[in-house]
């Protein structure tokens, strides 16, 4: 093998793996342009013509509900989270990583145990407690519980990556007078950004890719998100619009394709310093 194939062998393959894994979306934008009776007989990716009237029919929602106030519903709810996880998890994972205080050994455990637990376990008790609190059909049960750091996966991941940093810094601090909340604020959460970023992205994508979660909360058209409104558009007509369908889905994907274009060089550099090591 000369010079020249081992120089572009590996950019052809990863080429090759690109296009295998963009494939998807492929399919997916040019189904969402193909005419109703092409989207189940045909296989071909390309449609005989362009069929815009899809979008047309995508973007005036389902139930009266504009697909403008969808987007803006999931972005409040995925906002809400992620600024209720960052905030939370943090403030959990300073307190292990950096604070002495009895059987937190015990307590970490405890946390780290819990992400073996499936979701389903506790949503019904979660349901219950919203439901007697008269929060069921609102967006509180989906944004609160992120405020109390119920996500065990990124407290362990910002734990990791705090024990990693110099604790010089923070005793500095303490000999100037500065406080453990002061030394959270001021020292070590700029210092744990890149986890923190990591926290963020994680948390947008499942939010807003969540469908059962938001199912089980939320009635009312108005208070529908993206995914919901999927599901309920093809429950509104006797007939699968298919069509219409997957060019909603194109329009629900493209903030998630966006977001994670900006933002996966933090994603990387989290992973890569956040420790996922022991």
């Amino acid at each position: 093998m000369n010079i020249a194939t081992k120089r572009w062998l590996p950019h052809t393959v990863a080429a090759v793996c690109l296009l295998v894994l963009l494939y998807p979306l492929a399919w997916l934008l040019a189904t969402s342009l193909k005419p109703a009776d092409e989207v189940v007989t045909s296989l071909d990716l390309l449609p005989s013509h362009l069929e815009w009237s899809n979008y047309t029919t995508a973007l005036d929602g389902v139930s009266g509900v504009t697909v403008t106030r969808l987007l803006g519903n999931t972005l409040l709810i995925a906002g809400g989270a992620v600024v209720g996880n960052v905030l939370s998890c943090s403030l959990a994972a300073y307190a292990f990583a950096r604070l002495r205080f009895r059987m937190s050994k015990v307590m970490f455990a405890f946390m780290v145990a819990t992400l073996m637990l499936p979701h389903h376990v506790v949503l019904i008790p979660q349901y219950i407690i919203f439901n007697r609190l008269g929060l069921v059909d609102s967006f509180w049960p989906l944004i609160l519980p992120k405020f109390l750091a119920t996500e065990a996966f990124f407290v362990f991941l910002i734990v990791q990556f705090m024990r990693g940093l110099p604790r010089e810094l923070e005793e500095s601090a303490r000999i100037d007078g500065c406080g453990p909340f002061r030394a959270y604020w001021s020292i070590t959460l700029p210092l744990a950004r890149p986890a923190l970023i990591t926290t963020a992205i994680f948390t947008f994508i499942w939010t807003w890719n969540d469908f059962f979660t938001q199912m089980i909360y939320l009635f009312a058209p108005e208070k529908f998100t993206i995914t919901l409104a999927l599901r309920s558009f093809v429950d509104q007509s006797s007939t699968s619009a298919y069509g219409p369908m997957f060019a909603m889905s194109v329009i629900s994907v493209l903030p998630i394709v966006l977001f994670f274009l900006v933002f996966q060089r933090y994603l990387v550099q989290g992973m890569a310093t956040s420790g996922l090591k022991g």
